[in-house]
């Protein structure tokens, strides 16, 4: 999933305002096991000051300041970890990720997308990948049960990073002993831990997350957009509005902006932090290299943190220091 904050800009402290109270390569061997996969990969020869400042938007880094404003190290982080997603999806890893994801959220919700929260943003997800609609369209049906194929589950996994930093680790996998083995030796090698159930989720809470260019739109007219649609809150970062909301009220704020023909630049279901740890350079290198591995893996598909980096160090981080 950097959110922690994946804005994974010195964000101005402003007060929040509120209604009322208001993608590593894939194995050959995990291709050659998922003929999902393999037949896809081939048809690719042939994507407030008085309230904290939360991250959010995968990953997801979180920077916030005493004041409520987020730091702009997220936004070379954010830029960063664009370049790497398209990289990935490019050798396919993020298709994998993608295909995973929405043959789970069909199972689990059904293949109306329509009817499905969870597979309509997996499938918003796909499109934004330039996946093909045939290969949608099949993992669709594998996860409903009219194609055979893999059958997937989804696992969760709690755990700490260097200096204390909480992670959120979801993964979708074939194999759950295999998977939970593999991230607990990555965690240990990064000097992290995994921990219990409950240990750390109870930090975190879903939101919807958009952001919206400054340069298109005043901040005024979107809240008065968004605020009716639903949204709770909205925060500005350097060159972006950031949109919070239920996710419940998600797609709501979505078509709200769409009716007014306001594009944004990320739309997404993520999990926000209550709360983060201020790093220091170190501390900070440790924690982004245990999460970057953490999402190399291919099962993983998002990774949550509550921590805090000092723009000068993200600077420093960004700049390869």
């Amino acid at each position: 999933m950097l959110r922690g904050e994946t804005s994974q800009s010195l964000r101005g402290a402003r007060p929040n305002r509120r209604q009322g109270e208001a993608p590593s390569d894939m194995s050959l061997g995990l291709a050659a096991k998922d003929l999902l996969v393999t037949e896809i990969l081939r048809k690719m020869a042939t994507h407030n000051r008085q309230n904290p400042a939360y991250a959010a938007c995968p990953i997801s880094l979180i920077n916030e300041n005493k004041q409520g404003g987020i730091m702009s190290g997220h936004s070379k982080w954010k830029t960063n970890k664009a370049k790497k997603a398209a990289a990935d999806a490019k050798k396919g890893a993020m298709y994998t990720k993608i295909i995973k994801e929405i043959t789970v959220a069909a199972r689990e919700g059904g293949g109306n997308p329509e009817t499905n929260a969870k597979l309509r943003t997996a499938i918003a997800r796909a499109k934004e990948a330039n996946m093909p609609q045939e290969n949608i369209k099949m993992a669709i049906k594998r996860g409903t049960g009219e194609l055979p194929g893999v059958t997937y589950e989804s696992v969760t996994y709690e755990g700490y990073a260097p200096a204390g930093v909480a992670l959120l680790i979801e993964a979708i996998t074939d194999n759950k002993n295999r998977t939970t083995a593999e991230i607990r030796n990555i965690m240990s090698k990064k000097n992290g831990n995994l921990a219990g159930s409950g240990s750390v989720s109870w930090m975190f809470s879903m939101k919807g997350c958009i952001s919206v260019k400054k340069e298109i739109i005043s901040e005024d007219e979107l809240l008065s957009i968004v605020l009716d649609a639903g949204a709770e809150d909205v925060k500005s970062e350097s060159d972006t509005y950031e949109i919070y909301s239920k996710p419940q009220d998600f797609e709501n704020v979505k078509q709200a902006l769409q009716k007014k023909g306001i594009p944004w630049e990320q739309a997404e279901i993520t999990m926000v932090p209550s709360s983060t740890i201020k790093l220091n350079a170190t501390d900070a290198k440790a924690v982004l290299a245990l999460i970057d591995a953490l999402e190399e893996h291919d099962d993983v598909q998002q990774v949550y943190a509550n921590f805090d980096i000092p723009d000068e160090i993200m600077e420093q981080i960004s700049s390869g220091q």
